[in-house]
């Protein structure tokens, strides 16, 4: 029978492996020029396919950018083509949506619209986006640590228990501390997305 511990740490080394090829896209490897449909769910699923759980998934359908200009996340098209403006906006609703309800994206997103698409200004979406990535150097150590620290914690817990209830329990347990990690962040982000929904609406009135 394997060692609960020597199951755990391998189940913590293939998310460490996982994380090391989930990267993001760089601001200089999006296209200058604008793209029909197809091209842009091409190069969505080219560039962000090893994000993905399950290989039959997709990264972006026409069905969903239909919806997101349907619903106002994105601005709708111009003549059928798609900037790079809304290829920055498609990734924030690729990974916003994992977590995220499209009704608070759209909160979320509004005031970019609003504010930044398509205006001319020193400070635009290209802009931003590389202040993000900027301030997110460093993130995927971060991970890693806390990842650790909670490997740690598990590791040391249900010791008056044999090894094969310690196996589940011990990875049972370090699901629910990265689980209630992620509950905590979502709680604070959706609080911060309802106040600026009641400002867009004290604003609006």
């Amino acid at each position: 029978m394997a060692n609960a511990n020597d199951d755990l740490e391998k189940s913590l080394e293939r998310a460490y492996r996982a994380l090391d090829f989930m990267e993001t896209i760089a601001p200089e490897e999006f296209p200058n020029i604008e793209l029909y449909m197809d091209q842009v769910t091409t190069f969505m699923d080219r560039k962000l396919r090893m994000t993905l759980r399950n290989p039959g998934d997709k990264v972006l359908t026409k069905t969903m950018i239909n919806n997101y200009a349907k619903n106002e996340l994105i601005p709708p098209p111009v003549k059928k083509k798609y900037n790079k403006e809304h290829l920055y906006e498609l990734l924030f609703i690729f990974y916003f949506k994992s977590f995220l309800s499209i009704g608070d994206i759209q909160t979320l997103l509004t005031p970019l619209n609003e504010q930044v698409f398509g205006k001319d200004t020193d400070f635009g979406i290209e802009e931003i986006y590389a202040e993000i990535l900027k301030m997110g150097k460093g993130s995927r150590s971060a991970v890693k640590r806390d990842m650790t620290e909670k490997f740690e914690a598990a590791d040391d817990a249900f010791r008056n228990l044999s090894e094969e209830k310690r196996e589940y329990l011990r990875k049972f347990a370090y699901i629910c501390e990265l689980g209630y990690d992620i509950f905590l962040k979502k709680s604070i982000i959706e609080h911060m997305i309802d106040e600026m929904a009641l400002k867009a609406m004290e604003d609006g009135e």
